[in-house]
């Protein structure tokens, strides 16, 4: 018989797998017959790390699995996509859409960066505020919520499900040219489908509070170390934000790389969830470019938990290395 590589590492695991069965059950009592039950939860999704003197707290809101078809992304077939997906180890025809909020401790402020989806969107999602408590945080604690654009994911957090307000010693800061889209009654007449739901949405969480309501234009620093950059494309006013911390720095990408392995492995792709195509390409690109050449660490509203790390150029496109687990920040 010839041996093949192939056939001597079935052999081989076939007679470790008997030979470490028989060793167990050699040392197993007679009687024992018990099985542990499985545990159905994971622990809280908190997780901290410094960046020079702020203290970052990443915030996990649980996971979307949004079923994606055939027009997903418009510059790119299922067939490229779900190779994409498979490539890393993912299911086809699903994008898996980590949530986790990011919160900022500057010494002086704790700013909230986005909020979450409240568990208005989808049942696998909406753990924010039990792991803020797990964080020992209480929602009046924070000084400044910051948002960077409306989708729900991101604005819902503000307000429980009844309507009342989360964060009710806050400061909350908008992007200005998202406030004048959402806001916008003509627009809103305009609008159908999945869109028309989001303005229905930022109505609702921001109408009857809009007076309490700072809105800023990006590129302005809002607060010390905290600067917003335009990022137009996933939006009309979708905003990302640079931190700075004793000679520190941190892109804070918000939705300008969805997913990592379609996004950032293919960043002129178009899906139909950036309103304007070809500006998201050219903001991607450029913060994207930006992180890689700076070797900047990054974080990304939507990237696995807990949603940092930095980018590498590869090929035509970038690779997300993220951070190596710390149990100290």
């Amino acid at each position: 018989m010839v041996t093949t590589p192939h056939s001597t590492r079935r052999t081989f695991l076939k007679h470790a797998t008997a030979a470490s069965v028989g060793a167990v059950a050699a040392m197993m009592p007679a009687t024992a017959r018990a099985a542990a039950p499985f545990a159905r939860a994971q622990g809280p999704g908190v997780y901290r790390y410094n960046l020079g003197a702020f203290e970052l707290t990443a915030l996990y809101d649980g996971i979307w699995y949004s079923p994606i078809g055939n027009g997903f992304v418009r510059n790119a077939g299922a067939h490229a996509v779900n190779g994409a997906l498979a490539r890393a180890f993912l299911k086809p025809n699903v994008l898996p859409i980590s949530i986790t909020a990011l919160l900022v401790n500057t010494g002086a402020k704790l700013v909230l960066i986005d909020t979450g989806s409240a568990g208005q969107i989808t049942d696998t999602a909406g753990l924010m505020s039990a792991n803020l408590a797990a964080a020992e945080i209480k929602p009046d604690d924070i000084d400044v919520v910051v948002i960077s654009h409306f989708h729900p994911d991101h604005i819902n957090g503000i307000k429980t499900k009844d309507g009342d307000k989360v964060f009710t010693k806050a400061e909350i800061l908008v992007p200005e040219p998202e406030w004048a889209f959402w806001m916008n009654e003509a627009n809103l007449s305009r609008a159908t489908g999945t869109v028309h739901k989001y303005f229905l949405n930022a109505g609702r969480i921001f109408k009857d509070i809009a007076g309490e309501v700072r809105r800023y234009t990006p590129g302005a620093e809002l607060l010390p170390g905290i600067v917003s950059i335009p990022a137009y494309g996933h939006t009309p006013g979708h905003t990302a934000f640079a931190l700075h911390s004793d000679r520190q720095s941190m892109l804070v990408m918000s939705d300008t790389v969805r997913n990592p392995y379609l996004f950032a492995r293919n960043p002129d792709w178009q899906p139909t969830f950036d309103m304007d195509g070809p500006m998201a390409v050219k903001a991607r690109r450029r913060m994207l470019d930006r992180a890689a050449a700076d070797r900047m660490l990054v974080s990304a509203y939507h990237f696995p938990f807990p949603a940092c790390g930095h980018m590498l150029r590869a090929g035509s496109g970038y690779e997300l290395v993220p951070v190596m687990w710390s149990p100290l920040p």
